[in-house]
């Protein structure tokens, strides 16, 4: 809920008995840990099953992904960044080729409406996806805005399995690239 030690210690441990080959986690707005340890401190902690994406990338399989955990400001929580140019310096290094996009939040207009109709994607964001057209875009956060849709020849996907009050009410989304 706060993203703290304690918090990520138990989320890892769980994490790395899942049985999967690759293991890729993107932090999101209430991980504070790892918005404000050093990278060092971030990696000694990381079960090595487990490949961490901060504003990189890794390649499996000639498959090339990339994420982030950047979200348009918000309250006050971890990995906010003003829109404009401070969030669009994340965005930049998205960097072409990128075959899975894996963000915290979504691209405006696309899977990003709030339990109210507001859509509170980034514009940013969403010029981005465009120019780069990976073919996946996975996203969270806007978590009443969980689902599939494509648009572009690009397949966004809000993968949020809880709802607005955090309880787990979505399935796992699966897709094959």
């Amino acid at each position: 809920m706060r993203g703290n030690e304690a918090e990520i210690i138990d989320f890892l441990n769980w994490f790395e008995h899942q049985k999967f080959e690759y293991k890729i986690l993107v932090a999101g707005n209430h991980d504070f840990y790892f918005e404000r340890e050093p990278e060092e401190q971030v990696q000694k902690l990381l079960p090595q099953s487990i490949i961490y994406l901060n504003d990189s990338g890794v390649t499996i399989n000639n498959i090339k992904i990339w994420g982030s955990p950047i979200t348009p400001w918000f309250f006050n929580w971890a990995f906010n960044r003003h829109r404009g140019e401070p969030i669009k310096k994340h965005w930049d290094l998205i960097p072409t080729g990128t075959d899975i996009l894996i963000t915290h939040g979504p691209v405006l207009g696309i899977l990003d409406k709030t339990k109210r109709g507001e859509p509170v994607g980034c514009k940013d964001l969403l010029s981005r996806v465009i120019e780069v057209k990976p073919k996946i875009h996975i996203c969270g956060h806007i978590h009443e805005a969980y689902g599939t849709t494509e648009k572009s020849g690009i397949t966004f996907i809000n993968a949020s399995i809880l709802n607005e009050k955090y309880e787990l009410v979505n399935s796992p989304t699966a897709f094959e690239l």
